[in-house]
């Protein structure tokens, strides 16, 4: 069995997070530039076993798609392009942000650290994650 590799990709930046080989534990891997993502996968998929990748599906409140859905439908189109072997799977994103942030607040992390927004995509990522984990 192979790992699960999930991306909550911005304009900015994409954090990303991964399962391991059994598919039980998520967890923040890293963020990466947006511009240098496919790049940094690339180099990745040369040492890594990964049987699907995980997309956050930006939804509003009433289900249509967000604003960042555009830029993010970019972004897998190209991912199924460059990876036409590996599956990619869609789950609703709503909130990862905003529960990262509380995840932050809750785990005692000081002001600075909640700052860091590359540790907010990081661990949207791993919500993203969980949460398509969780759905199976």
């Amino acid at each position: 069995m192979g790992k699960l590799l999930a991306f909550d990709y911005g304009l900015k930046r994409c954090g990303v997070a991964v399962t391991d080989e059994l598919q039980i534990i998520a967890s923040g891997l890293e963020t990466v530039a947006s511009s240098d993502i496919f790049k940094w996968l690339e180099n990745y998929l040369k040492t890594e076993n990964i049987e699907g990748f995980v997309v956050g599906l930006p939804l509003q409140m009433n289900g249509k798609p967000s604003e960042s859905a555009e830029i993010i439908e970019k972004f897998v189109a190209k991912l199924k392009f460059k990876n036409p072997s590996i599956p990619v799977h869609r789950i609703d994103e709503r909130f990862t942000s905003k529960i990262a942030f509380n995840s932050m607040i809750d785990s005692g992390l000081s002001k600075k650290k909640r700052r860091d927004k590359a540790l907010v995509d990081e661990i949207s990522a791993t919500l993203i994650l969980q949460n398509y984990m969780a759905s199976r």
